[in-house]
């Protein structure tokens, strides 16, 4: 009796241990993260494409899933040291010890090939190019920046947009093509970065400091000269969301629509530049990650019915 109730308690620490892994891996490809970005890549498809082919859509989001969740993986291996020092990192399953380096490493090897793979196969060898090098600058580049200089950002809003290019180049024939319009999108979202990764950082500015990051514009941190940066980036971005209907990609209707959030967007980033307060800063952070797949959206459907 003690014997199999032994066995019992043994099997299930098993399974908990398992499940505690599973877990680990979910959290290490950031899944809701990778998913806003495969939604950026599969609304980019949707704006370009004549035709709509539903295998290249499965790849993109699979492709798409398995090499944003590599690059994230490969971040926190690398960090994983710097992750114990951060409040808001310290309970990753690397920080934890629920994975070991060469768990995660592996993992996302498997993930990155895979990834690859699946873009080469299913859509063409130039969003296969473009899934590698947002990895390898994402990981081998932006990362170590981080700890070096504030112009990690504008480094990180390469990786941060090639999402677009896949989704546009994956619409094209033969071997891919990045065509114009396919360039105005990729635009659209490496200019959203910057207020959006800003407000992140003023957020997460003293848990940063921990860690020796230095994210905000301005080496004072949270001082006028960051404020003022996020205002000028969030302005700069109202023209270049615009692009698409400007260049006919977009129909005008939507362009009003577009211009209405850029407005509400850049009256939050004024809100952060006249009170210098957390609350505010918290407020634009939630209003970027409400942006920018609406104005996709939106001219995704100016795109379409135009």
């Amino acid at each position: 009796m003690i014997q199999a109730q032994s066995q019992i308690e043994d099997t299930t620490q098993v399974i908990a241990v398992n499940d505690s892994k599973a877990q680990g891996f979910i959290k290490l490809t950031k899944f809701r993260l990778s998913f806003l970005v495969v939604l950026s890549a599969v609304i980019s498809y949707f704006t370009v494409a004549d035709t709509f082919v539903w295998q290249k859509l499965v790849a993109i989001i699979c492709g798409g899933f398995l090499v944003t969740a590599a690059a994230n993986g490969f971040n926190q291996v690398i960090e994983r040291e710097l992750d114990k020092l951060m409040t808001r990192t310290c309970n990753r399953p690397l920080p934890l010890g629920i994975l070991s380096p060469a768990e995660a490493l592996v993992f996302c090897s498997i993930c990155a090939v895979g990834g690859i793979s699946i873009l080469f196969i299913y859509t063409n060898i130039l969003s296969a190019l473009l899934g590698a090098l947002s990895v390898i600058l994402y990981a081998g580049v932006y990362t170590p920046l981080k700890r070096i200089t504030p112009f990690s950002v504008f480094v990180g809003a390469f990786p941060g947009a090639i999402p677009t290019l896949i989704g546009a180049v994956a619409a094209t024939p033969d071997f891919g093509e990045i065509t114009f319009y396919a360039w105005i999108l990729f635009a659209v979202q490496f200019m959203w970065q910057f207020p959006h990764f800003w407000a992140i950082a003023w957020v997460s500015h003293d848990d940063y400091r921990k860690a020796g990051f230095f994210m905000l514009p301005s080496l004072g941190g949270r001082d006028k000269s960051s404020a003022f940066q996020i205002v000028v980036y969030t302005l700069f971005l109202i023209p270049v969301s615009l692009m698409p209907n400007i260049f006919g990609l977009s129909s005008w209707a939507a362009g009003m629509f577009t211009f209405l959030c850029g407005l509400f967007f850049i009256a939050q980033a004024l809100t952060l530049y006249y009170k210098m307060d957390v609350a505010s800063a918290r407020k634009l952070m939630f209003g970027s990650f409400l942006y920018l797949p609406l104005v996709q959206l939106i001219i995704m459907c100016g795109a379409i019915w135009k």
